[in-house]
């Protein structure tokens, strides 16, 4: 029987493992604590991503190798680099398929809708940092050393969600209390549920047609932060949302050392951000959760 490899077990990496095992696919869930969902298709093991020599030994024979372990957001900067090393390295040496959870950062301020095929213009550290993974292992993949591929992701929703929004808006907004939020609240901006980004990568994985390019996670819908914050408050028959703008600066000061990350990317909030994903939908065949559902998602995790 097949088995792929998925590091990390945050939302997308247990949702990409359940995604694999319920389809009947063993899977092989690294974490350095072994940390993960229970099911008869995951095998849970504690291991260092960032160790070569571990890691392809436990991806020896994978189909696929899916990458969903990150830092802590405000050790990326020199964590990150030996982590993707780690990966490259294994997939390289066992000739799994490597599978990359990406984000959009690499493209900068962009005016207009994005698309796979633009240009790395990086315009923040964080950015230039996921610019170079991506030209490090797509170099590795053009020499003929290794199959990689990256899936693009915009801000999280769903349920447990790691992102900014998650993280401050939709617990206030499900308690019913004022929240600011580092953004033109009203444009339009593109959303990616969790089990649209597992349904990517595994699509990814899959897939003869995705190697050596990057693919955009269909967006359950491209409303505003307002309008989700509105909406996901009718979905719990809360209060109307008391959400005002506040400064990126207002994070830099704030305090907070993963807060203070997100001032840098201030771009990405600031105008409207629409993820075109129609190669995805054509190629790899992954439509969009309805954001009915995804917003039903977080109301019900929130339930007691």
């Amino acid at each position: 029987m097949s088995f792929h490899v998925v590091t990390g077990a945050g939302p997308t990496g247990t949702a990409t493992a359940l995604l694999l095992a319920g389809s009947g696919e063993r899977v092989r869930l690294v974490t350095r604590r072994g940390t993960g969902p229970e099911h008869p298709g995951i095998e849970r093991i504690a291991a260092d991503a960032t160790d070569a020599d571990v890691l392809t030994a436990l991806a020896d024979g994978a189909l696929s190798l899916v990458n969903c372990a990150a830092p802590p957001y405000h050790r990326w900067l020199t964590e990150f680099p030996p982590l993707a090393a780690g990966l490259l390295t294994a997939a390289e040496r066992t000739g799994a398929g490597y599978v990359m959870l990406g984000n959009v950062y690499g493209y900068g301020p962009v005016d207009g809708p994005l698309t796979e095929d633009l240009p790395a213009a990086p315009a923040s550290r964080k950015g230039a940092l996921r610019a170079a993974l991506w030209a490090d292992a797509l170099a590795a993949h053009r020499a003929g050393r290794v199959r990689v591929t990256e899936v693009r992701a915009s801000d999280f929703l769903g349920r447990g969600a790691t992102s900014l929004f998650g993280f401050t808006v939709v617990p206030a907004v499900l308690a019913g209390e004022p929240v600011g939020y580092p953004a033109d609240l009203d444009a339009p901006h593109s959303w990616s549920h969790l089990g649209d980004v597992a349904a990517t990568l595994v699509a990814a994985a899959r897939s003869a047609a995705s190697w050596g390019r990057a693919w955009h996670v269909p967006s359950t819908t491209e409303a505003s932060a307002r309008e989700v914050a509105r909406r996901l408050a009718a979905a719990a028959g809360a209060p109307e949302p008391a959400l005002t703008a506040v400064a990126p600066a207002a994070l830099a000061g704030s305090g907070d050392e993963v807060l203070a990350e997100v001032a840098e990317m201030a771009y990405l909030y600031d105008r409207p951000l629409r993820l075109d994903s129609t190669r995805t939908e054509e190629v790899l065949g992954v439509t969009a959760t309805p954001f009915e559902e995804v917003l039903e998602e977080i109301v019900g995790g929130a339930r007691p």
